[in-house]
């Protein structure tokens, strides 16, 4: 099994969704949803609103009502109210340590 597949292996799907936010990475829109199920790598949210018209190749989703616990999301599919989404990881930055000084100090 790969690791892709055994990440996808570890699926949570929730009796009663939980209550959550989508917004706008500017800002500029924010609507209600519910988490039906989640993974390390995407989730399946219900909206319960129109999504018509919004930018939705990148978002937020917002798992706190103050926005302190958020992930980056992209739009997999559209299925009526149901949407998919796949988390982006932030890419990795090059190892920036200081090699330790030499020499007396």
């Amino acid at each position: 099994m790969t690791k892709e597949t055994e990440q996808e292996g570890r699926r949570v799907t929730f009796e009663h969704a939980l209550p959550a936010h989508m917004m706008a990475i500017d800002g500029t829109w924010r609507r209600s949803c519910t988490i039906k199920d989640v993974s390390e790598t995407n989730a399946t949210l219900q909206v319960e609103t129109s999504i018509e018209g919004l930018a939705l190749t990148e978002f937020f989703l917002l798992l706190s009502c103050t926005g302190l616990a958020y992930r980056r999301c992209q739009l997999d599919r559209v299925n009526g109210e149901e949407i998919s989404v796949s988390f982006l990881r932030q890419k990795a930055k090059g190892n920036k340590r200081r090699p330790p000084p030499t020499g007396p100090t």
